[in-house]
């Protein structure tokens, strides 16, 4: 076989391995929920329930948390990953794979392809619920466009350590655990939902020590500037640099498990 064959196969058996997990997505309630009802509830609930508190009414919260409920739900579609990996492990279904005439690395390429479908979801639904609820950011549809493609590639960067993260763990309840506990901590302690300023010394350390706080940061800059600024050249190095480290490391880990 040759090199131009070889590449046309692996592509093929790559996008028909993102077909089959975009599938599983949709017929799974859980996985759906991830992507389409969780940006809407989050939103919905923190918009009305925190707006005035924090911002005095909702309308001005909404640049706030726009970006920190997108970032959130980054994260928690990014999990996903990891859970179906570990899923299709414990259940076999990867030892079929490797009775059939496909590229050897397609299942996990196709699994990462389809976390760029599923985030590219999360992202407009997140956004799009912003929009309806009076959000309007000065970048205009430009930087609205910016900030999504921003968020959706560290989305997708952080898929490859969930995905590690499930050929590493025993079962699919520690991915999930794990991957909530990592989602959690990391969009509350940052300055997604509140300004840093609020916050005692101690807290504002934790934040500012915490990396999801400049994705955060870059993304709202995106939206009020509709520029590419320092602090999101920063983010995009940051995720490049999380592909090189663990993409690596999940082939091993793959190649291990198989």
């Amino acid at each position: 076989m040759d090199l131009q064959t070889h590449r046309g196969n692996l592509f093929m058996n790559t996008a028909t391995m993102a077909f089959r997990n975009l599938l599983k997505t949709i017929h799974n309630p859980d996985r759906f929920m991830d992507v389409i009802i969780q940006p809407i509830m989050f939103m919905l609930m923190f918009g009305y329930l925190f707006g005035g508190a924090i911002s005095g009414n909702v309308k001005n919260y909404l640049p706030i948390i726009v970006p920190g409920i997108l970032i959130q739900t980054m994260l928690s579609a990014a999990s996903g990953s990891g859970s179906q990996i570990r899923e299709d492990l414990d259940s076999g279904v990867f030892d079929r794979f490797k009775s059939l005439p496909i590229s050897h690395i397609a299942p996990l390429a196709g699994q990462l392809f389809a976390d760029v479908l599923r985030l590219t979801v999360a992202a407009i639904t997140s956004l799009a619920t912003g929009y309806a609820m009076g959000w309007r950011p000065a970048s205009g549809l430009g930087g609205i466009v910016v900030s999504a493609l921003l968020a959706i590639f560290i989305g997708w960067s952080l898929s490859w350590i969930f995905a590690l993260l499930g050929l590493l763990a025993k079962n699919a309840t520690t991915v999930e655990s794990f991957s909530l506990m990592i989602m959690l901590t990391l969009s509350f302690l940052s300055n997604a939902f509140i300004p840093i300023k609020t916050l005692s010394k101690t807290m504002q350390v934790i934040a500012y020590m915490n990396p999801i706080t400049y994705v955060i940061t870059a993304i709202r800059q995106i939206l009020s500037t509709g520029r590419l600024t320092y602090d999101a050249l920063l983010v995009l190095i940051f995720g490049v640099a999380i592909v090189i480290v663990f993409a690596p490391l999940t082939v091993w880990a793959y190649n291990r498990n198989n």
